[in-house]
């Protein structure tokens, strides 16, 4: 018996010897160099894994820099601060980091949607997306809150059926972006706290429009001959927000005047002195928004 145990302690014995230094062998034959630039990334990285920078998480950007030279710009959490410390480990200049936020290129509320049926399936927007005739507009929000389960920091909430960004928690990942259904929220570039946007996706003609709600835009032109970075595409107001300048609002501001349906409105967090005007001047309208359909897919715009 003794001999049996001894031979059989003997053998575990050496079969962990033997397993020892093969896994040793193999750390040192497969082992990958990790670039210590990569690690100095992720240590400036917030962590948020949030996705906003385009890259699965931190730990893929902070490759995506070093092997790809991917601009050190990008990650929406950590903003200009966070780009700056990156472009010293990688010895290149951070550039201008512009926030990019979701806009909700919808502003109707139930009661101002036309030809609006019951649905009584699953209350998902994705499910309720496949349904013909939920709501005549088939660009319009659908109002089940995919947006908000999707969203880590309680920035998307749905008020009377109508998807809605709180500017406050927002930190720009874009996961809302990407689980719209009907493709009406997308990312725009905030060049400061509050942009004018089209608050509207539908491209069909204005008595189209108007025959399913009251306050799409009916891609009359107003606003466009108001002011020279607004074009109608595809009878919508589109804004051209690579030539958008806060410093110069007097057309944008005449043309979201000048539009008979309202849908040009202000997006994004008012700063103090603006909620102490519109304190003054009463209720002020804040749109959130951005766009996309169904029908077909478009590139983010105003």
């Amino acid at each position: 018996m003794l001999i049996t145990i001894g031979l059989a302690g003997g053998t575990m014995l050496a079969m962990a010897l033997i397993m020892s230094f093969v896994l040793g062998w193999a750390d040192k034959t497969f082992r990958v160099e990790v670039d210590e630039r990569v690690e100095a990334i992720l240590g400036i990285l917030p962590g948020a894994n949030c996705g906003g920078c385009g890259f699965m998480g931190c730990s893929d950007y902070a490759v995506a820099i070093v092997v790809d030279e991917v601009g050190v710009n990008k990650c929406p959490v950590g903003g200009q601060s966070c780009a700056e410390r990156l472009a010293s480990v990688m010895g290149v200049e951070a550039g201008e980091t512009i926030p990019w936020r979701p806009v909700v290129h919808c502003g109707a509320h139930y009661e101002q949607r036309l030809m609006r049926t019951e649905y009584r399936g699953v209350q998902k927007c994705s499910n309720a997306n496949l349904v013909a005739n939920v709501q005549g507009c088939t660009y319009g929000c659908l109002g089940f809150g995919d947006c908000i389960q999707s969203c880590k920091y309680d920035a998307v909430h749905v008020v009377d059926g109508l998807a809605t960004i709180d500017y406050d928690k927002c930190i720009g990942c874009g996961a809302c972006t990407r689980v719209c259904p009907r493709n009406i929220i997308s990312l725009a570039p905030f060049r400061d706290e509050r942009i004018l946007a089209v608050t509207c996706s539908n491209k069909d003609k204005g008595k189209d429009v108007k025959a399913v709600c009251m306050v799409g835009c009916i891609g009359c032109g107003a606003c466009a001959r108001m002011s020279d970075i607004i074009t109608i595409q595809n009878n919508l107001s589109t804004v051209d927000y690579d030539h958008y300048d806060p410093e110069k609002m007097d057309g944008l501001i005449k043309a979201s005047q000048k539009c008979p349906q309202k849908r040009l409105l202000y997006v994004g967090k008012p700063t103090d002195e603006q909620k102490q005007a519109a304190a003054a001047a009463g209720p002020m309208t804040i749109a959130q928004a951005d766009f996309k359909t169904t029908v077909d897919d478009m590139e983010w715009r105003g």
